[in-house]
């Protein structure tokens, strides 16, 4: 099988964890060792324009800046090529391939962009490189589309066309359809490749899917360093070396590539960690792109069950197009979960009417001024409401839950201590008659704010509509960027802190509006100001 061969990307999709920042001594002997280990293909980064010249860094604005990097180095039989994200850098800043330290250029494109960036990668072919084609999210393309893009492959003739399962989506058996479709209808010189993303773990076992192939045209699949590389990370460049020498007798030099790990890559894995995980496989599962996944967690009010039914909401091509305001539509439509909730309100304003309320939230003050607390209960025996969390040596009367990722780690709790629960109608219970109270969300949330789901708003407008005139709240603090705003820091959300300022004046200024309808009395530190 000597039409096979074996490209690293290390250098480039590996950038994506370090921003491309190797250091100069990094990038020299990451290239030496891999020329050393008879790597078929080194790609040595991106080609950007709108990047300066840094000599740590493997992402560059022009092709003078390769020579500067990796001029003086011996490539020996490797090829050397860089990428091109189609339309960040212009062929003013590419030399004749025979001015330049290159052989050959990747183009990736999206496949809306294909007819433009292939007539870009025949201006490249023109100047003598060796092309390649990269259809990114290759499992975005329906057959009719993957058609179009072969027609338009074979007037150019690029070096290669690669399959990019650029959020780790395939399997054996759409990878295998792309591959025979590309095989049976691309010139035959042109050389098909595969690069993997590991969202599913399939990396490796694709390649040897595509590897097992016998074909007639060059067949070429990518592989990283230690699988390092953008979400998942690739699939690991010294397994499909050591596969490629035992079944189809191939001669890397595997050790070289494990000193490469050892000595050049070891040293960023610590730091930022890529491969597989939870995260990029709800992704993967869902055919959508990761940061629809990263937006919904990082709200931390969503069980990863409701997570997954949200994600299945997505449609069309929107899927691997992230669209803000999209994904936070179909989050709050979901939140809503209508319910009729006229009966749970006259209910619990019975309950509750002429007493004295006590709110406990979850903030430092709890712990550092637990004996006002504890003072104020003897005193006036309040009905106690906790949000979101069992408080710490108070039991409280009710627990009101609007935060369903929370709900599902406290709920072994609650089943078993047997609080009075008050939910919101996003929450979903374990059984029918989990809670005492439900709440439409929708009449609770705020659509206009950055954070439509504040606890501690919708709780009390909750405790409004039921005719409560006045509470105390002990252990809402605001929120601080520098210190812990949570006397359990587990419950520290990464996006409170940064957005501290705009939460301490949204929520003030929704307590001043609280004016004439409800008495709210402080009974710890806070940095909300009335």
């Amino acid at each position: 099988m000597n039409n096979t061969m074996l490209l690293d990307c290390t250098l480039r999709d590996g950038g994506y964890i370090n921003d491309w920042k190797f250091g100069h001594d990094n990038l020299v002997s990451i290239f030496e060792r891999l020329v050393d280990a008879n790597l078929d293909i080194i790609e040595i980064g991106f080609l950007d324009e709108r990047r300066p010249f840094d000599i740590d860094r493997s992402i560059m604005p022009d092709t003078d800046s390769v020579e500067k990097i990796y001029g003086m180095l011996d490539r020996k039989r490797t090829m050397v090529v860089g990428m091109i994200d189609y339309g960040t850098c212009g062929t003013e800043h590419i030399k004749p391939c025979e001015e330049s330290f290159l052989d050959g250029i990747r183009v990736i494109f999206k496949k809306h962009l294909r007819e433009q960036a292939f007539a870009f990668c025949k201006e490249l072919k023109d100047k003598g490189y060796k092309v390649f084609a990269q259809l990114v999210s290759v499992t975005s393309y329906d057959d009719d589309e993957m058609m179009d893009a072969i027609r338009l492959a074979n007037e150019v003739d690029p070096y290669a066309v690669s399959m990019v399962d650029t959020y780790g989506l395939m399997h054996q058996n759409n990878l295998l359809h792309y591959f025979h479709l590309l095989d049976q209808h691309l010139h035959q010189e042109i050389g098909l490749g595969y690069h993997a993303h590991n969202n599913f773990q399939m990396g490796y076992a694709n390649c040897i899917a595509m590897l097992n192939n016998r074909i007639e045209r060059p067949m070429i699949v990518d592989g990283s360093i230690y699988g390092m590389g953008k979400s998942a990370g690739n699939a690991p460049l010294e397994l499909i070396a050591m596969y490629m020498n035992n079944a189809l007798g191939k001669h890397y030099h595997v050790s070289q590539i494990l000193e490469a790990v050892d000595a050049n890559i070891s040293q960023f894995y610590r730091p930022a960690t890529w491969g597989y995980n939870m995260f990029y496989y709800i992704a993967a599962s869902n055919d959508c792109h990761p940061e629809y996944v990263a937006h919904l967690m990082n709200k931390r009010t969503l069980s990863i069950k409701s997570i997954n039914e949200i994600l299945k909401k997505l449609q069309g091509e929107k899927k691997l197009l992230y669209d803000e305001e999209y994904i936070e539509e179909l989050y709050v439509a979901y939140q809503k979960n209508e319910v009729n909730d006229e009966a749970d309100r006259k209910r619990l304003g019975q309950v509750l009417a002429g007493q004295d309320i006590l709110l406990i939230g979850p903030g430092m003050t709890v712990k550092t001024q637990r004996e006002r607390i504890e003072e104020h209960i003897r005193e006036h025996a309040p009905i106690v409401i906790s949000i979101n969390y069992v408080p710490e040596g108070i039991k409280p009367d009710y627990i009101f839950l609007s935060n369903a990722k929370r709900y599902v780690q406290l709920a072994t709790r609650l089943s078993q201590e047997k609080y009075a629960l008050i939910a919101t109608s996003n929450v979903t219970g374990t059984n029918d008659e989990a809670f005492d109270y439900v709440f439409n969300f929708s009449t609770l949330m705020d659509p206009e704010a950055k954070i439509v789901d504040n606890s501690l708003v919708m709780l009390l407008k909750a405790l409004v509509s039921v005719g409560c005139k006045k509470v105390t709240l002990a252990g809402f603090d605001g929120y601080s960027a520098e210190t812990s705003n949570y006397y359990n820091v587990e419950m520290e959300y990464d996006f409170a802190k940064n957005m501290a300022a705009y939460l301490n004046d949204y929520t003030s200024g929704f307590l001043a509006q609280l004016r004439g309808k409800m008495e709210v009395v402080f009974l710890t530190d806070s940095r909300y100001r009335q």
